[in-house]
């Protein structure tokens, strides 16, 4: 017997996405009235990285059966993403630092330091650094996942091998548990791809926008986080904005940066 429209009559806007769970969320510490944007943004951080690895491994799967189309549109909607988390800088960045102090101390030991997703989306794309999982617990869930992810090939690889699917001799890289490095031999083929200008050069482009926009996160969370608490340090024993200037301007994708010398 057919009982679909009775299974879902009770299917309302607020039960598909679980607004009860997602709004009754956020348990600010203080009666510090920027506590709960605080709270918000970083929650809302948290759910942009969750979609970004959702995109990314959907897109090493595209690169790696060679699909241009689906690998162009999944990278356009990654870079409108990261577009986004960027602005979410500017609503942070009206707290002022004496509100953030505020609450500050309530944090205790948490710290932006211990998002698993945001290391496991650094894994995706190409870190390769125990660093990252270091204070994880041996065995939890959240380092098994980062650990496997520096394990399995990166989306640089998914693009050489893209590149190969497409008539392209890059070499493998020899172990992709070590983070990409320049090579000259993938630089000589990527003069190639760009001659040819199709489909894989604009894949190359996007690839370069993508590096560039991770960039931009990285230097805007560091200037964020300079006007916000200065050289102090970080919640949870990190270093604050000193660790996070160690992270700027360090590509992800080596080769389309070097080949430019070139072009």
């Amino acid at each position: 017997m057919d009982t679909g429209p009775q299974e879902h009559a009770s299917l309302t806007y607020s039960s598909y996405l679980a607004l009860e769970d997602v709004l009754a969320a956020q348990h600010p510490r203080s009666d510090e009235h920027d506590e709960m944007l605080f709270i918000v943004i970083h929650q809302v951080y948290e759910l942009w990285f969750k979609q970004l690895l959702h995109e990314l491994a959907y897109l090493q799967r595209r690169l790696e059966a060679g699909d241009s189309a689906h690998s162009l549109r999944t990278l356009d909607r990654v870079l409108s993403v990261l577009k986004v988390v960027v602005a979410q800088i500017d609503v942070l960045e009206t707290m002022l630092p004496s509100r953030f102090a505020g609450f500050r101390s309530r944090l205790e030991a948490a710290s932006g330091f211990q998002s698993a997703q945001f290391r496991e989306l650094e894994a995706v794309l190409g870190r390769r650094d125990e660093r990252a999982f270091r204070h994880y617990p041996v065995g939890g869930a959240a380092r098994e996942r980062i650990e496997a992810a520096m394990s399995r090939p990166s989306l640089y690889d998914s693009f050489l091998a893209y590149l190969r699917v497409h008539g392209y001799p890059v070499p493998r890289r020899p172990d992709v548990r070590r983070p990409p490095e320049p090579d000259p031999r993938v630089q000589d083929v990527l003069l190639k791809v760009y001659t040819d200008d199709g489909a894989p050069a604009s894949v190359c482009e996007r690839l370069v926008d993508l590096d560039e926009g991770l960039q931009e996160w990285r230097y805007r969370h560091v200037k964020m986080v300079e006007r916000t608490i200065g050289d102090k340090s970080g919640t949870g024993g990190s270093s604050g904005a000193g660790y996070l200037r160690t992270t700027l301007f360090a590509p992800m994708f080596p080769d389309l940066w070097e080949v430019r010398k070139q072009l």
